[in-house]
């Protein structure tokens, strides 16, 4: 593909969404549309617009041949417009042109999915958004599965017959939008056995509801659809950087994560951090993380964690509990590292869940006591490991970790 070299022009490419509601074109189409050298759409897109007479024009179909011609444009200084239906940025054109190096201006308008609820007066703000579009559909199936609203972008072979199909046995009803903003339009509520037996026309936007007595009210209402690393969590200590074992194992930070109960929108603090590796787990599960680490050689370690699994964790450096005056209320906290007066600190902010790990039995029952003094509900487990180890001639024995008591406090 045509290299863009660093000072070529900035004209650049506009990409402008034709409404799928049926509106006509964005008023910025027309005076990009005048000057263009290129224009760049679907046939039908194509045919929607005034082209202007001199512009040359590009169908869609394969990708690269555009991209090229496009970046010549970009270097020639020829404006250029590239047609897409609905928001382009929302499972669109724009990520394609955006790898491809291309300067983009996007004027978006109501996209498909938006267009959809609309149709059916649906709210769609804790919906989750997925693609069945170029990609194995089984990923798109499994979200309408498991969550109790999903909108699904179709592709042929891949749209409401064989999504319906799939959901057959999950108590679903699918709202099925055909030709979206043109006379053609239709949208349908039918069982996924009534989807898997149809035929429907191409493009067409799927909405999967869970039934009322599954889901009450339809859909989640702290906007948050279910998501999971895809590298999983409670992840082996080979995975990240330590001193002298100095980390919390696989075995007990699994427990550890589930009683923090991090997802988006939360904040968790990670106290006495050590290798980052609990924050690191909520913030992969999409919490925001505080660690707090008094050793400048964990902080380094820790966020070199965070940067080998691609998240963001804050660093605060500083010992704990005084490192911890004037940092964010959080909605829950773990207690790695530290006495009896970093816990009377961190219960003095009155978090939703205080999480800790202790191998040493005579500082349990003060935190225990610490804890029910703040009026929290507590209980706790100790956890033992006993994992596999080779020995010579091939057989295996179990070899222990050390135990670790696990406490909660929740607030009642």
């Amino acid at each position: 593909m045509t290299q863009i070299p660093s000072g070529a022009s900035a004209t650049g490419v506009t990409v402008v969404g034709l409404d799928a509601a049926g509106a006509p074109p964005h008023p910025a189409l027309t005076p990009v549309l005048a000057v263009a050298g290129l224009v760049v759409g679907a046939a039908r897109h194509l045919a929607a617009v005034p082209v202007p007479a001199g512009a040359d024009t590009i169908a869609l179909g394969p990708i690269a041949p555009a991209l090229r011609r496009l970046a010549e444009a970009v270097v020639a200084g020829v404006p250029a417009v590239v047609l897409a239906s609905g928001d382009p940025g929302l499972f669109g054109i724009v990520r394609r042109l955006r790898a491809a190096g291309l300067p983009l201006r996007v004027v978006p308008a109501v996209s498909s999915v938006a267009a959809a609820f609309a149709r059916a007066g649906l709210p769609w703000d804790g919906a989750a958004v997925v693609t069945a579009h170029g990609r194995d559909p089984r990923a798109a199936l499994n979200a309408c599965r498991a969550l109790p609203l999903v909108a699904v972008l179709t592709a042929p072979g891949a749209g409401a017959a064989e999504l319906g199909a799939g959901l057959v046995g999950w108590s679903r009803r699918l709202l099925v939008a055909e030709h979206l903003g043109t006379d053609a339009e239709r949208v349908r509520a039918v069982t996924p056995e009534q989807a898997a037996a149809e035929t429907w026309s191409d493009p067409h936007v799927l909405l999967c509801l869970a039934d009322a007595e599954v889901a009450p009210g339809g859909m989640r209402v702290d906007n948050q659809p279910a998501a999971a690393p895809a590298g999983g969590w409670a992840l082996p200590e080979a995975r990240y950087a330590h001193r002298d074992s100095m980390i919390t194992k696989s075995e007990v930070r699994a427990l550890v994560v589930a009683r923090l109960r991090p997802r988006l929108g939360r904040l968790i603090w990670d106290v006495g951090a050590g290798s980052g590796s609990v924050g690191i787990e909520c913030a992969l599960l999409g919490a925001a993380v505080l660690a707090v680490e008094q050793d400048p050689e964990a902080g380094a370690t820790i966020q070199a964690n965070a940067a080998a699994h691609a998240v963001h964790v804050r660093l605060v450096s500083g010992r704990a509990p005084a490192a911890l005056a004037g940092l964010p209320e959080p909605d829950a906290v773990f207690v790695g590292g530290g006495g009896v007066d970093v816990l009377a600190a961190v219960v003095a902010r009155q978090p939703e869940r205080v999480v800790l790990t202790l191998a040493a039995l005579d500082r349990v029952a003060p935190a225990v006591g610490l804890l029910r003094a703040a009026g929290y509900l507590v209980e706790g487990a100790q956890l033992s490991a006993a994992r596999l180890a080779d020995l010579p001639g091939g057989s295996i024995r179990l070899a222990a970790t050390n135990p670790v008591v696990v406490l909660t406090g929740e607030c009642p």
